[in-house]
């Protein structure tokens, strides 16, 4: 019998039940019918981090970055690629801290880019500064302890 993991859709944040023996094989979103992992970091604000932190079941890692920043425009390209190799096993999202910028605050977000695990909605790893793909993977995976 399988169990289910809960993972909020990364185009309409709906919470999705998906069977656990099913996250490798591309599962869609019950609602927007849109794929839940596309191997590209999500996109988040304030209340869809919120979303996704508190109901998924697994491990968020968040880029908290802004477009001025020189290290986060560099270390787009590995985040993307990082991507890539972190999902379905964990979801990975960007948070652009100029639009978001209270809740940057409330995380004592102090330098960017900055990269946080979070695990069953607590912050379990934090990291400043820009890394490699490789880095970011093996951090990452380190850090949930996948």
């Amino acid at each position: 019998m399988s169990t289910n993991t809960l993972v909020v859709c990364p185009h309409c944040h709906t919470t999705n039940r998906v069977p656990s023996d099913q996250l490798a094989h591309a599962p869609d979103c019950g609602k927007c019918h849109r794929p839940l992992f596309d191997g590209h970091p999500a996109a988040l604000d304030e209340a869809a981090f919120e979303r996704h932190i508190g109901r998924s079941e697994v491990p968020v890692l968040v880029d908290f970055w802004a477009p001025w920043c020189g290290p986060c425009r560099t270390m787009a390209p590995a985040f993307e690629q990082a991507a890539a190799q972190l999902e379905p096993q964990m979801r990975v999202a960007k948070v652009n801290t100029e639009e978001a910028q209270a809740l940057g605050a409330r995380l004592n977000i102090r330098s960017i880019p900055t990269l946080a695990v979070f695990v069953g909605g607590r912050e379990v790893a934090r990291q400043a500064g820009a890394m490699g793909a490789a880095d970011i993977v093996r951090w990452a995976r380190a850090a949930a302890k996948l």
